[in-house]
């Protein structure tokens, strides 16, 4: 087999660009005819991905798999950290729960068995591809973690990896970043950097020349390229720093107006991405009950802390107003979300939180949901009744809960190949709860829930809608082909291959 030729990309702070980058870098040497892999140590984000094994893993990874045209597998994110609380997470520890855990706990406790694993998680992959992405995780220049930190330079180190650093203009000041963060390192970690790339860029580029020409004298490094910003781009957000970009209120300038309540620990958002490409659809991530206005969906996404959330939504009196909202708009809750639309929640083994019961919205009157130590992570498939019709659906679950109803005749929503029931759908389909994320991916039945909306307001259907697969291969390539022509692939490649020179030249001595 061909050598394994690993390349890691850095960011000079988190939302820097990076794994849009690493997913660009996937599909083009993918369609270079590179046997080629992502990996990323350690993540943390509540955004997550199931493996065709019933895995877990970081999101942004399954879907840099999903651009290199490779299933994706727990060696490529062996670890996942899932905030619950402002110290407290869950440790995913290839793809299953390992333990809850405080920041400090994880950083003395978990260090040693962390390495293990990481460097063999990536040795498996090095045996199998000849490329591998490397990402990183918010900046290599924190100095007061940098003595056991799990997912930049000692990643780097540990796979004789040179790494690119990623820089985004966008937000200013992108030459004191990168110039900032390089001057930061430990001078070993210093040389392996090969060069930078500035992201986001918007402007002309000729008046960027001079201080791209002041970076390279001042550094010694190449800026092997400038990335424009790309405008739509269809692929799916890792983490809820995305959520600052995504619109949160205003008026509504489309004709179905779409509110995803957006509680403090939302998680798979990204669930909502298919009715954002709808062009009869607006969607708007509501935090505020004056922001929720008179929607005519309303999602309750997951929650990787559902009672808490719940008592957010009470707090915020957001609670009342989605209830009154149930008499007039059609009501959605997706796993966290379905469960709060129950009549109760309990966690008596504090799984999520310190709160061990508590009273949910009460629209599916006869259900209640109890939280288990045990969490159900498997790609489903099945047939959705909604109105007359038997709609063939995929999706996958990631939940920790069941939800039982007083009555075994529940109307249920889903029924899956395996002949189990899966969720709540109101004889008027106007109320839907389901633990099938990705529900929305689904073409037929997202066109038709559509085209019931328009009907309710007395609109005519719209029978011509993207298709969600056909988006998401054309938003590869879009990246890839932008990315390809504002990176020096070349000088890239030629920084490549002279760092693995360098690094076995090392060893050999």
């Amino acid at each position: 087999m061909a050598e394994c030729l690993p390349v890691m990309i850095q960011g000079t702070h988190s939302d820097a660009g990076k794994s849009i980058l690493v997913t660009a870098l996937c599909r083009i040497y993918a369609d270079e005819g590179y046997r080629t892999a992502p990996f990323k140590s350690q993540n943390m984000a509540l955004n997550s991905y199931i493996t065709t094994d019933g895995k877990e893993i970081g999101r942004a990874q399954g879907v840099q798999a999903e651009a290199a045209g490779i299933p994706a597998t727990t060696w490529m994110n062996p670890i996942l950290i899932k905030p619950s609380g402002d110290r407290n997470s869950q440790i995913v520890v290839h793809g299953k729960p390992f333990k809850n855990m405080k920041a400090g706990e994880y950083r003395e406790d978990f260090y040693k068995k962390g390495l293990k694993l990481i460097e063999e998680s990536y040795n498996r992959l090095a045996a199998e591809f000849e490329r591998i992405v490397i990402e990183g995780a918010g900046s290599p220049a924190e100095i007061n973690l940098n003595d056991r930190e799990l997912v930049n330079m000692s990643v780097a180190k540990m796979a004789k990896a040179p790494v690119v650093l990623v820089g985004d203009i966008d937000k200013g000041g992108v030459f004191a970043s990168l110039a900032g963060t390089l001057q930061l390192l430990e001078s070993e970690d210093r040389n392996r950097v090969i060069g930078v790339i500035i992201n986001k860029f918007r402007g002309d580029r000729e008046l960027l020349e001079p201080g791209l020409d002041w970076f390279e004298t001042y550094t010694g490094l190449p800026v092997l390229g400038v990335i424009p910003h790309i405008p739509n781009l269809n692929i799916e957000a890792e983490d809820s720093l995305a959520l600052e970009h995504q619109t949160v209120a205003g008026e509504v300038d489309k004709e179905i107006d779409i509110a995803v309540i957006c509680y403090p620990r939302v998680s798979n958002f990204t669930d909502a991405d298919p009715l954002m490409k709808e062009l009869d659809c607006q969607v708007r991530f509501v935090r505020t009950v004056n922001d929720l206005g008179k929607p005519d969906l309303v999602i309750l996404p997951g929650s990787k802390n559902t009672l808490s959330d719940m008592q957010w939504l009470q707090t915020a009196g957001m609670a009342e107003q989605v209830k009154l909202l149930a008499e007039t708009a059609c009501v959605i809750g997706i796993c966290g979300g379905y469960q709060m639309l129950g009549r109760q929640l309990e966690d008596p083994e504090e799984v999520e939180s310190s709160s061990k019961r508590i009273s949910g919205l009460g629209l599916i009157k006869e259900m209640s949901t109890v939280l288990l130590t045990s969490k159900k992570t498997v790609l489903s498939r099945g047939k959705a009744r909604y109105g007359n019709h038997n709609l063939p659906v995929s999706g996958y679950e990631i939940h920790m809960g069941i939800s039982s109803y007083e009555s075994k005749e529940n109307s249920f929503f889903i029924e899956l190949d395996s002949g189990e029931k899966d969720g709540y759908i109101s004889p008027d389909g106007r109320l839907i709860g389901t633990y099938f994320h990705g529900i929305f991916e689904n073409d037929q039945f997202r066109s038709i829930l559509i085209n019931e909306l328009r009907q309710s307001k007395g609109l005519p259907p719209l029978y011509s809608r993207p298709a969600y697969n056909q988006i998401k291969e054309e938003a590869f390539s879009r990246l890839a082909g932008t990315v390809k022509n504002h990176l020096n692939m070349e000088l890239l490649e030629e920084e490549i291959r002279k760092y693995q020179m360098k690094v076995r030249g090392r060893a050999g001595k």
